[in-house]
């Protein structure tokens, strides 16, 4: 039997979930999960180490590794295809803290009920989730 999935821990969702080209553009849609614009942003935009982005969305280097190529592939596709990109969907646990985060030093941060506050989620329905943070949106 295959392990469950574990949630990934976002500090908010993206203020804008929909981009595309302004004129003509491609066929077809590229659907990004939200955890994987939440690595794109960790480490493209805030500058965090693999090893600092797993902390901080609390899985394993190896699986941030694999998330962010995944959405590196989706943001190429989209940008040299010309096709609409949508922001969508994932196994992930909303931060209750995100609004006050620091940012890069979220998971160093002790605020309460473990990183970022948002307690400890093995999967929406599984045991260790409170159930009140946690979000599992189908594509």
């Amino acid at each position: 039997m295959a392990r469950p999935k574990k949630c990934r821990r976002i500090c908010a969702l993206p203020r804008h979930d929909t981009f595309g080209p302004l004129t003509g553009g491609g066929d077809g849609t590229v659907e990004m999960a939200v955890e994987e614009y939440e690595a794109i942003r960790l480490m493209d935009l805030l500058g965090c180490t693999q090893e600092e982005c797993a902390a901080q969305m609390g899985v394993a280097r190896s699986t941030v590794q694999q998330v962010y190529d995944t959405a590196r592939r989706k943001l190429a596709l989209a940008l040299v295809e010309g096709r609409r990109l949508t922001i969508t969907g994932g196994d992930y646990a909303l931060c209750p803290q995100g609004e006050v985060c620091p940012g890069r030093n979220c998971a160093r941060r002790d605020c309460g009920g473990g990183r970022c506050g948002c307690g400890v989620c093995s999967h929406p329905e599984g045991p260790g989730c409170d159930g009140q943070n946690s979000q599992k949106l189908l594509k």
